[in-house]
């Protein structure tokens, strides 16, 4: 990667994301500190006429955190600053990662109630796209969020909350880094609890017959189709009594490691290489996997290590519309001359009450499709894309999609009131930049 002089006279890198398919090369990078030096950081960056992102660990695929301007990397900005066990809560500066998170409040024998299923981004990155897990009941982790501090344009720091600066908590959870640059969270925990799951291979045409019975069951369920088969593989997650039955070390190895992680990445290199392969490998890998219950704290079950990188589009759908959109892409699949290597996950989520939340004022469900990194995946997502939006759907912010101002401010009934914010907190676009321009207007 290139390098560019910045006018600190600090060196700026050109900037990667995990998946390699965004770069950006800002005029300077600045990892402050303390919050102070990052209020002085937006403010230079004003008076410079240049725009500021932040950003986190780049597990996003779209651009949302690029910027040709100032970069700022909030991980100097992280650990857990309060913990109020009387009120239920921690408060946590940005750039904590979700896993450091989660290992300190397990050894305070706290939890958060429900997370994604990847643990590597930081905090304010995951909730600021919107990154959720599967639920029932219990939300995305920007649901959980009880509080907030927000660095706006001017270079001020806003408290927000149900009670604080509300209009600003309604939209700033899911913020899309558009509003400003989150400082600290403060979200909601409980004591920690077992979780027991149970992992099962099912054909498509059970679990998508079954699919509400399933839902209405189990707290947390979820499931993967893999395309060029009829075979599934689903997770049931509840709470239960314990205690920790975790899998075995050479089950978790074989599953875990071997299977989800090194013969997967061999088994993707070869079906890049010879894409004829493909339907053939996944009959065979979809049967790979077995049955098997284990019981653990929730970090231990809801997360995976997620070591074989790729592209993903992801849609939040009705979630009375969900399995149709998949038989559809089933259909689409099978009669096409696609090859695809990487299963389709679907999970849940109950409605909340953030402006830009994919499950904003609706019962969700979401379909994500994945293809290898550097196999192009251009076809493949574009006709998913169709299928999706034909059903009212809601891309995640973070993920691959073509959507435009326009047509999401059809699916969104509060998406005036987001960008009315925008207009006010940040007219000058000092957080603007391509991506946000697309989604937003301008």
């Amino acid at each position: 990667m290139g390098t560019a002089t910045a006018r600190n006279g600090s060196t700026a890198t050109a900037w990667r994301n995990w998946a390699g398919n965004v770069t950006a090369t800002p005029t300077r990078v600045v990892t402050p500190a303390s919050v102070g030096e990052l209020q002085e950081a937006v403010r230079r960056a004003a008076e410079d006429g240049l725009r500021v992102k932040a950003v986190g660990t780049g597990h996003s695929f779209t651009a949302a955190a690029a910027t040709d301007g100032v970069l700022v990397r909030p991980q100097a900005l992280a650990g857990i600053r309060s913990l109020d066990r009387a009120a239920g809560t921690v408060t946590v500066a940005a750039g904590t990662a979700l896993k450091d998170l989660n290992r300190a409040l397990a050894a305070e024998g706290l939890s958060l109630t429900n997370m994604g299923d990847i643990m590597e981004q930081t905090v304010s990155g995951a909730t600021s796209t919107g990154t959720h897990g599967t639920g029932r009941d219990s939300a995305s982790i920007a649901a959980q969020i009880r509080a907030l501090e927000l660095v706006t344009a001017d270079g001020e720091l806003l408290t927000c909350s149900e009670k604080e600066n509300p209009e600003v908590f309604a939209a700033a959870r899911v913020g899309i880094g558009a509003l400003g640059i989150v400082t600290a969270i403060t979200f909601a925990v409980e004591p920690l609890f077992f979780l027991t799951a149970r992992e099962e291979p099912t054909g498509f045409d059970r679990v998508t017959a079954e699919f509400e019975e399933h839902f209405a069951e189990n707290e947390h369920f979820e499931f993967y189709w893999f395309p060029h088969t009829g075979n599934c593989n689903t997770k049931r997650n509840n709470r239960s009594q314990g205690p920790a039955a975790p899998p075995g070390p050479v089950s978790a190895w074989v599953e875990d490691e071997l299977l989800s992680n090194g013969l997967f990445q061999a088994v993707n290199t070869l079906g890049r290489a010879v894409p004829a392969t493909i339907p053939s490998i996944a009959r065979v890998a979809s049967r790979a996997l077995s049955a098997r219950t284990y019981t653990d704290i929730p970090y231990k079950v809801f997360t995976s290590p997620r070591r074989v990188r790729f592209v993903e589009m992801e849609y939040a759908l009705p979630r009375e519309a969900v399995v149709e959109a998949l038989r559809e892409l089933r259909a689409m699949v099978d009669r096409s001359g696609l090859r695809i290597s990487f299963p389709v996950e679907v999970r849940t989520a109950p409605a909340d009450d953030i402006a830009l939340s994919t499950a904003s004022g609706r019962d969700t469900a979401y379909i994500a499709v994945h293809m290898y990194k550097g196999t192009p995946y251009q076809a493949y997502f574009t006709a998913a894309e169709h299928i999706f939006t034909a059903h009212g759907g809601r891309p995640h912010w973070g993920k691959v999609h073509t959507r435009d101002a326009e047509y999401l401010s059809r699916i969104y009934p509060r998406f005036g009131e987001f960008t009315a914010l925008r207009d006010r907190l940040d007219p000058d676009r000092v957080f603007g930049n391509d991506y946000l321009r697309r989604v937003l207007g301008a």
